[in-house]
């Protein structure tokens, strides 16, 4: 097609490219747990906050999403038992999210799943190629 040119060059299309492969690794690598990315990011980020209760806002403001993307996300891992919502006693309207036992074990299995997929591209691009990657797309991001 004429637009084959084009996107060859272009890093608007390289990098939705990328990602959605990206995307794809990822829905692979947490098909076991039957996880999204997102869900599997939250999984990961509550484990390593514990014991520290996290709230969906602060989710939100580090994965840059919104509220409601976390709020979809945080139902469904409550839904599948990985996660509970507690009433923040500091604050009645917010919520705190914790843990349970089961989604400590699918949070070890995420960051395995994650710890795999970096392995692997660490792999292919090496480490300082990947770093540098890292930099330039923070660098277009900005």
């Amino acid at each position: 097609m004429r637009i084959d040119a084009y996107l060859r060059e272009s890093p608007l299309f390289a990098v939705g490219r990328a990602s959605r492969r990206f995307d794809a690794l990822a829905a692979r690598a947490l098909a076991e747990d039957e996880l999204g990315l997102m869900e599997g990011l939250v999984l990961a980020a509550l484990f390593f906050e514990a014991p520290k209760p996290i709230k969906p806002s602060q989710l939100a403001e580090t994965f840059e999403t919104t509220r409601g993307n976390v709020s979809h996300c945080v139902s469904s891992l409550e839904a599948k038992g990985l996660l509970q919502r507690r009433i923040d006693p500091d604050d009645a309207r917010a919520f705190l999210l914790i843990l349970k036992p089961q989604g400590k074990r699918a949070a070890l299995r995420v960051i395995a799943a994650f710890d795999r997929l970096q392995k692997e591209f660490e792999q292919e691009l090496g480490k300082s190629d990947l770093k540098e990657m890292l930099k330039m797309l923070r660098r277009l991001e900005s």
